[in-house]
């Protein structure tokens, strides 16, 4: 690593204030991504900033049919919230199958929607649950808040402070994981409210995209049927040594299928 400033800070303004007092400053929320990036010298920063200390971005609650989540709080933690369990359990699920056991202990799911990697779980349960992200500075939309590989509507100094994911009927979520990495190969998640259904696909694209034909076909009929003959453009998709475009168009209709089979 190069030699950089460590603080660890308990508060956002201070975290704010150290932020722009720094010509190159990186916030630290559980490090599952940027800290590797600095060991192969791919990242310089100046100054580390420590959300860690910041007792006010941790925890879960849940206010009328929301559940709010703190930025920094754990996969794990969230996995594990009986709050969550019995008020979303697809998301808990979700949360359950990030990465190893490692990453769900010290990754954050504020780390996990600022990084927008093309294949992170967490940005499926956003954009599938229609979440509002709550920042230092404003509220934003989940179809706001992602634009595209490793880019969100965030300003360089503004921090993701909580999550607040409204409680759907039903959910469900499946993924194709890395089996190295446990990242989405492909992974969909269906959620169904009292008056829509939403399908939020990750791994497949540049970032979390949503699938209009599935969602129209599982407003009339929510069945695996409904959806079966559904084919997925490839053109657009990510291609790589792990998957081509048109497995990957091919495996967001069998996860689909399985979300909606689970329900």
């Amino acid at each position: 690593m190069y030699e950089f400033q460590y603080h660890k800070i308990e508060s956002v303004d201070d975290a704010a204030r150290l932020f722009n007092a720094s010509e190159e400053a990186r916030y630290l929320a559980g490090g599952m991504t940027l800290l590797p990036t600095m060991k192969q010298r791919l990242a310089s920063p100046e100054v580390l900033i420590d959300l860690g200390g910041i007792a006010s971005l941790c925890g879960i609650e849940k206010h009328n049919d929301t559940i709010v989540v703190g930025a920094m709080t754990t996969h794990a933690e969230v996995a594990a919230s009986a709050l969550v369990q019995r008020s979303i359990p697809a998301l808990a699920d979700l949360a359950s199958v990030i990465g190893d056991p490692q990453v769900r202990n010290k990754g954050t799911l504020g780390g996990s929607i600022a990084n927008s990697d093309p294949a992170a779980d967490y940005p499926a349960a956003v954009v599938g649950l229609n979440a509002t992200i709550q920042t230092n500075k404003r509220m934003l939309s989940a179809a706001e808040f992602f634009i595209d590989m490793f880019e969100t509507a965030l300003e360089d100094d503004e921090l993701v402070i909580s999550v607040s994911f409204p409680v759907p009927v039903e959910a469900a979520y499946k993924k194709f994981p890395n089996p190295a990495s446990g990242y989405a190969i492909v992974g969909v998640f269906v959620a169904r409210t009292t008056d829509a259904v939403r399908v939020a696909i990750t791994g497949a694209g540049g970032c979390v995209f949503r699938s209009a034909a599935m969602e129209e076909a599982l407003s009339k009929h929510f069945t695996s049927d409904s959806i079966k003959d559904i084919k997925i453009d490839a053109d657009a998709l990510n291609e790589d040594i792990h998957a081509s475009a048109e497995y990957r168009a091919h495996l967001i209709g069998v996860m689909a299928k399985r979300a909606v089979e689970s329900l």
